[in-house]
C-alpha cells in the first residue's frame, strides 16, 4: 500500500468556536485550504463532501495536526485582539485564475485595521473595470478571516456584501477597529 501517496493528498479538518460562531478549517499538506462558516452538522457534512471530491481525499478529523493546530492557535489569538497578521501556509488549490490573484492580492496588500474598495483592489491586479469580478471573487475565496475578504467594502462606504453574512462582516471589521462595536 501506498502510504506515501496517501499523505500527499490527507485532508485533516477541525471545528473551532469563536467569535463570528464555529469555523471550520482544513489544511492539506501544503497548507490550510478551506475555512467554512456557521458550522452545523449540515455545513460540516456539505463542506467535507466538497473537499472530498475538490481534493480526492476523504478528510479526516485531527485537529492535534500541527498545522491546524498552529490555526487553531493563530484564530484564537485574532479573536482575542492579539493577533494582526496571520502567518500561515496556505494552499491556494481551490481557487485559481483571475479569483486567486485578487485574493492574493487581499492576503498581501491589505492589512488589519484597513479596508479596500472593489475597484481600487481590481485596480490593483490590472482590471480597473472589475469590481464586479472582485466581488465573485470575495465570494468565492475559500479561506476568509485568514484571507480577509471582511475588508473588502464599496467605494461609496457601503459594507458591501459578505459570504458569511453581513451581521458577521461587521463583527471582524469591528475587532479591528475599522467600524464601532455594535451596540446589541
Amino acid at each position: 500500500m501506498d502510504t506515501h501517496g496517501q499523505d500527499e493528498r490527507r485532508v485533516v479538518w477541525a471545528v473551532v468556536g469563536t467569535g463570528i460562531g464555529p469555523l471550520l478549517l482544513a489544511a492539506t499538506r501544503d497548507g490550510l485550504v478551506n475555512v467554512v462558516f456557521h458550522v452545523t452538522d449540515a455545513v460540516r457534512e456539505r463542506a467535507l463532501e466538497g473537499l472530498s471530491a475538490r481534493l480526492g481525499a476523504e478528510p479526516v478529523e485531527d485537529p492535534g495536526s500541527p498545522l491546524l493546530a498552529e490555526a487553531i492557535r493563530q484564530l484564537e489569538e485574532y479573536f482575542a485582539g492579539r493577533r494582526q497578521a496571520f502567518e500561515l501556509p496556505l494552499d491556494w488549490s481551490l481557487i485559481s485564475g483571475f479569483n486567486r490573484q485578487v485574493l492574493r492580492e487581499l492576503a498581501s496588500g491589505v492589512p488589519y485595521g484597513t479596508v479596500v474598495g472593489y475597484g481600487d483592489l481590481a485596480g490593483r491586479v490590472g482590471r480597473p473595470a472589475g469590481a464586479q469580478a472582485v466581488g465573485a471573487a470575495m465570494g468565492a475565496n475559500p479561506l476568509p478571516v485568514v484571507v480577509p475578504c471582511h475588508r473588502v467594502v464599496e467605494s461609496d462606504g457601503g459594507i458591501g456584501g459578505f459570504g458569511g453574512g453581513l451581521e458577521t462582516k461587521r463583527k471582524l471589521l469591528a475587532l479591528e477597529g475599522v467600524l464601532p462595536e455594535p451596540l446589541f
